[in-house]
């Protein structure tokens, strides 16, 4: 088992010696109804040596927003898309959840059978193991803000899981740049060296590091140790754990770059961690496999757990209690995420101009154009869309529907005829649609009046869907109060067992669809500083013509396009 020499100082000078196996694995290596034309339905569009010049890179230009989002999103699938989205969702079971704490010999043993009978080989535990810790860093560190990712790495495995985050994070947009003093010659490290290298992912000598890495990079990873490191630091490792902890210790929290650990904060002890208070403080320790001990000593706001590779036979024997994943993400919370200042929350947008020379002159035609882009950036439902409308006291309400067709009649959804919003429409026929695209900074508001569509459009649509939703149409009775969900349980299938033959499922009175008819559109785009771009079309009516007309915060121009 590879292994390196290490103490943990404390403030005295005394020092006390442990080992740990090098990351988490052993260190070997192998209104009234109208007739209308149907709405078109919406689908889904079926180098060899390091870099001769190694510095800090400058802080970068984030690519067009929708660009980024859409490479980002390519590169993992639409259900990993999902999962990541629904991390908030797994920080309440885990909050709640009893988690296992590692002892230093059963982390040992851990993987000595992960990498024996089970089957697994290091440089798959490794590639887990590095995703895992460039998608936690993603889940909390936002690119817009956090674009600069210096990753230092130590000379074994968990060197290694840090060579693998930077490759990870360079594909989610990052900029990483390495500091590798101690090169492993092993096969395994000189191809991640070279992956990193095909990417122009620059390697920076210990010498070329900045004193002080304030206003230099955005985050640090500290993947230098791992839980069999033992013996003291040898240089220049001693002087980049000490570069650490000065900087983790920095009154102004809000400008240093915030430290994120792999496995074990390099210099804590795996079991009794910073046992003296003068190590690294971490503001993120990514636990792999298990927490080690050491990780209840941990007090950053964010703690995950990475590597989900643990298979039933090792959780049996140790008695393992872990969070579950999300989805089909690689990390995990630990415990409740950080409370937030509401106030602070913002985001600095950075996207595409949107100009009045350069939009389309049909504002139906426009939202197409963008509508389409949503989709080809697998956003998680793009037909998504508040509606708002206004009962006839002047009060509003509004709630999210599912956009179900739109063409140059208007944007077209179903519902209940009997609902809130299908009453405030009977008094108030007008009504405002929001789409909100927010992994392309982008928006989009249309008002107009609403009237309901066709019998025969609804009866259409209503067949199209699932059995299963045309049973759930026929049993919501929506805005009426029940006396419990089980109402709804027994009602959805006694109806199920009525039509379980397959037979024909009528469509009920109180269901269909409406359509509104736009007066005005305003295009959003989020730009730097809050001075976002905003279009707005407008009818006019020009030598006996109704045109839109387009408008924006900066001029006005008028273009002719027929209604």
């Amino acid at each position: 088992m590879l292994t390196a020499a290490s103490k943990i100082w404390s403030k005295s000078g005394v020092a006390t010696t442990t080992t740990r196996a090098m990351p988490f694995f052993l260190s070997t290596f192998p209104a009234p109804t109208i007739a209308a034309p149907s709405v078109t339905p919406l689908c889904p569009p079926t180098r060899q040596n390091p870099s001769p010049h190694p510095r800090l890179p400058p802080p970068p230009r984030r690519p067009l927003a929708f660009f980024a989002a859409a490479a980002r999103l390519a590169a993992l699938s639409p259900s990993r898309t999902r999962a990541m989205a629904s991390l908030a969702t797994s920080t309440v079971a885990a909050a709640a959840a009893e988690v296992t704490y590692l002892s230093q010999r059963d982390a040992a043993e851990i993987d000595e059978q992960l990498m024996g009978p089970l089957g697994f080989s290091v440089d798959q535990l490794m590639e887990l193991a590095g995703l895992s810790v460039a998608e936690a860093v993603a889940e909390v560190y936002k690119l817009s803000e956090h674009t600069r990712v210096l990753v230092i790495c130590g000379p074994g495995n968990n060197g290694g899981d840090g060579l693998v985050a930077a490759r990870h994070l360079h594909h989610f947009g990052y900029k990483p740049f390495v500091c590798y003093p101690k090169r492993t010659a092993k096969p395994l490290y000189s191809g991640l060296v070279t992956q990193l290298e095909s990417l122009d992912i620059p390697f920076v000598p210990v010498e070329d590091l900045f004193h002080d890495l304030q206003g230099q990079v955005d985050i640090v990873i500290d993947a230098m140790f791992g839980f069999s490191f033992h013996g003291t630091p040898r240089p220049p490792f001693d002087d980049l754990v000490q570069m650490l902890v000065s900087l983790s210790v920095t009154d102004d929290l809000a400008k240093r770059p915030p430290i994120v650990s792999v496995d074990i904060p390099s210099g804590w002890h795996v079991e009794e961690g910073d046992v003296n208070g003068g190590g690294i403080k971490p503001d993120m320790l990514v636990s792999l496999t298990a927490p080690k001990l050491c990780a209840k000593k941990f007090t950053g706001p964010h703690h995950f757990l990475g590597g989900r590779f643990v298979p039933p036979p090792i959780s049996s024997k140790y008695g393992l209690e872990l969070p579950p994943y999300p989805g089909t993400s690689m990390c995990v919370r630990i415990g409740k995420a950080p409370s937030v200042d509401i106030s602070s929350l913002r985001e600095n947008y950075i996207s595409p101009e949107l100009l009045e020379n350069e939009v389309m002159p049909d504002p139906f035609d426009q939202f197409r154009r963008w509508f389409d882009e949503a989709v080809t950036a697998n956003l998680r439902e793009p037909n998504a869309m508040a509606l708002t409308t206004v009962s006839k006291a002047g009060k509003p309400s509004s709630r999210m529907v599912l956009l179900k067709g739109v063409d140059k009649h208007g944007f077209v959804w179903y519902t209940n005829y009997g609902s809130q919003k299908a009453h405030d429409l009977s008094e108030n026929s007008n009504a405002a649609l929001l789409f909100y695209w927010n992994e392309m900074n982008r928006q989009v508001r249309v008002e107009g009046l609403v009237q309901k569509v066709s019998e025969e459009e609804s009866e259409k649509y209503f067949h199209s869907r699932p059995r299963g939703s045309q049973l759930g149409a026929i049993v919501s009775k929506q805005s009426t109060v029940i006396s419990g969900r089980h109402v709804l349980q027994q009602a959805y299938k006694e109806l199920e067992q009525k039509y379980s033959d397959g037979s024909f499922i009528p469509k009920p009175d109180y269901w269909g669809g409406y359509r509104l008819t736009p007066n005005l559109f305003e295009f959003w785009q989020g730009q730097q500083s809050r001075l976002h771009d905003r279009l707005q079309y407008s009818q006019r009516e020009v030598d006996g013509s109704t045109v839109w007309h387009i408008e924006s915060c900066k001029d006005h121009l008028m273009i002719r396009a027929r209604v």
